[in-house]
């Protein structure tokens, strides 16, 4: 008979409520904190607390879902509360470098760290969305969580691992979103959105559908995928390599931002 674990979640925006909704479901007990959480749209029976700290003190595992920007914070802010027993992975898409600042940030606790990529939109499939884990408590993770079959692939005992493999997907599928929602806003321009859609389609293989979700999914989570870019430039720059395309499409997003912001 597995014990059944208690998660806390540091950030309540749309990922961590949705994997807040699920693991409560699954029968798991769940604390989380946020600055400033859309308390109508949070589980019942999720344990709000007072702090990050005050959701992690009494947890065995913690998520914390937040930007990149403040992964370093968030880490300093419980620390104090980690010890051997628990297990920290560190979710938010940040360069490996700083995984790995964070990771080291940490280890006078003991706290066993995961270095864990998130693969996918976090809707539809929720806590069951594939995930990447590296890191000295990876395999630790996998065997915890094992009785609720979560989509979780072991890596490495290295941090950094599935940082990188999730920034270097995102070049890809970012740098393309940013080519298609281009495209598309100068197809209706010249009234030719049509053509443009023919032309895209030879490409992705014929799917209307994916052409409007990779311009819904840019302009839904701008703000995120900024955060994400940053760090997939920062990574390239420290291997020496221009992020010409990565910064391109970063500033496709800040521009999906504005207009949103400006709507």
């Amino acid at each position: 008979m597995h014990t059944i674990p208690h998660i806390a979640i540091l950030g309540l925006g749309e990922a961590g409520r949705c994997f807040a909704h699920d693991l409560i479901a699954m029968g798991i007990k769940v604390s989380g904190w946020d600055p400033s959480p859309n308390r109508a749209l949070l589980p019942a029976n999720l344990q709000v607390a007072a702090s990050n700290a005050d959701a992690a003190k009494d947890a065995d595992i913690i998520f914390s879902v937040n930007l990149s920007a403040v992964a370093e914070e968030v880490a300093k802010e419980v620390l104090p509360v980690l010890d051997a027993s628990k297990l920290y992975c560190e979710l938010n898409t940040a360069s490996p470098n700083k995984k790995i600042a964070v990771s080291a940030m940490l280890q006078p606790s003991g706290v066993q760290f995961v270095d864990m990529a998130i693969m996918a939109p976090v809707p539809p499939k929720g806590i069951k969305t594939p995930f990447l884990v590296s890191g000295p408590g990876a395999n630790a993770l996998i065997s915890r969580l094992a009785a609720y079959s979560l989509n979780i692939t072991y890596l490495s005992e290295t941090v950094g691992d599935a940082s990188t493999r999730k920034l270097l997907r995102s070049i890809v599928y970012k740098g393309i979103a940013a080519v298609i929602c281009e495209a598309m806003e100068a197809g209706k321009a010249f009234q030719l959105e049509g053509y443009i859609r023919e032309q895209i389609n030879s490409v992705i293989g014929g799917n209307d559908a994916l052409i409007d979700r990779f311009i819904e999914g840019s302009v839904t989570h701008a703000a995120r995928r900024i955060d994400e870019m940053e760090a997939v430039s920062a990574m390239l720059l420290h291997h020496q390599i221009e992020p010409l395309l990565s910064k391109a499409a970063q500033h496709n997003l800040e521009k999906l931002l504005k207009q949103k912001l400006n709507n």
